[in-house]
């Protein structure tokens, strides 16, 4: 049944959301199977979706093969899918098929007949194209449906596929799971601050993939080269109305003056902007200050905490080295007054001479008295 302006819009606006798991999965696949090659490998798709949302939280490879010179020449083991999504129901039964994927990196010839096969097992299956070897900076994910859209004399339908938008969106434990990945690789000598800016530089670096996309889509269109698409359109002028007046208008000739010297709403909404603008920036630069300043202390209350430590510790070493010296000299002490000691018991004499000897010479005096 042909899709309507409605059902497409839909599906333009639906909001699909991949999975870091998903992605790891798809680039191991590639990697097993087709790297160094032009082939591409094919899965299945597994999570949830409500008809708005699409959450993509599992996938599985399947077997493909395709011939290169005739795009119509494919194979893919249905038989293999429908094993693999009944077990995959016995794990976890709220992760359904809700689609395929493929590492493209862009639309083949023969993804609407795959997805003709995908349509057995899911009313409206999801198209992720998953770029294994991206060469720009940006989400490596596009998301496709697939509808038959009416042509303006009424007459005939064309099959062809719809780009929604993707996101990658990982749970809290999906993150950490990541960041567990990523340590490794993670240069820990690179601030916060570089990293910070580095991401910003990357997400402007993707602006601005996209605003060139959109500033040649709407040459081409100018040109004639693709026909007018009224909904594409709308979605451009209401970006455009969204973003904000960054500079006040400056009167002309063309522009009347209001009277009594009053501001017209452009150019109020243009000085509040600037006001907010300036604002947000001072309370910036003022969190910047503040945290210098309690850098500043923390590392003046570190080094006199240093010093206290290492004056203490000089303190604690020259009482011990204190306390060895007092201790020989009180040995000294001791072996001179045990020396005393034995002098006084007759073992050693004031002059040097033994009780033995003393004894002797007073023996040899009474023998001489005799002999007298």
């Amino acid at each position: 049944m042909p899709a309507t302006t409605a059902e497409t819009l839909s599906l333009v606006t639906r909001n699909v959301s991949v999975a870091p798991l998903v992605l790891l999965s798809v680039a191991d696949h590639y990697g097993r199977s087709a790297k160094g090659t032009k082939k591409r490998v094919v899965g299945v798709l597994l999570g949830q979706n409500d008809g708005k949302n699409a959450r993509v939280s599992n996938s599985f490879a399947v077997p493909f093969e395709e011939d290169e010179k005739d795009p119509s020449v494919w194979f893919l083991d249905h038989n293999y899918v429908e094993s693999m999504n009944d077990m995959f129901k016995k794990v976890n039964a709220r992760e359904k098929l809700i689609g395929w994927y493929h590492s493209g990196p862009k639309l083949r010839a023969s993804d609407l007949e795959i997805n003709e096969l995908f349509k057995r097992y899911c009313p409206n299956p999801l198209l992720v194209i998953v770029d294994v070897q991206p060469k720009e900076v940006g989400v490596p994910t596009d998301a496709y449906f697939a509808v038959e859209e009416i042509k303006d004399d009424g007459t005939t339908t064309s099959k062809t596929f719809v780009h929604t938008p993707s996101i990658i969106e990982a749970e809290e434990a999906e993150e950490i799971g990541v960041e567990h990945l990523l340590r490794d690789i993670r240069d820990v000598a690179v601030g916060t601050l570089s990293t910070r800016i580095t991401s910003q530089l990357q997400s402007l670096q993707g602006l601005h993939l996209r605003l060139r996309d959109i500033g040649q889509y709407l040459q081409k269109v100018l040109d004639g080269d693709l026909p007018v698409n009224h909904a594409i359109l709308g979605n451009l002028q209401d970006v455009f109305n969204l973003l904000p007046n960054l500079s006040t208008p400056k009167p002309n000739a063309q522009t009347p003056a209001l009277p009594n010297g009053e501001k017209s709403q452009m150019q109020v909404q243009a000085d509040e902007l600037a006001r907010a603008m300036s604002v947000k920036t001072n309370d910036q630069l003022m969190s910047i200050y503040v945290s210098s300043l309690i850098r500043a202390i923390t590392a003046f209350h570190d080094l006199i905490e240093n010093k206290i430590q290492n004056r203490q510790h000089a303190e604690e070493k020259d009482a011990a080295a204190g306390g060895e010296k007092n201790g020989v000299d009180k040995k000294e002490d001791g072996e001179k007054k045990v020396d005393g000691e034995k002098g006084i018991n007759g073992e050693v004499s004031s002059d040097g001479k033994t009780a033995e000897g003393k004894g002797k010479d007073k023996g040899n005096d009474s023998e001489g008295g005799k002999k007298g």
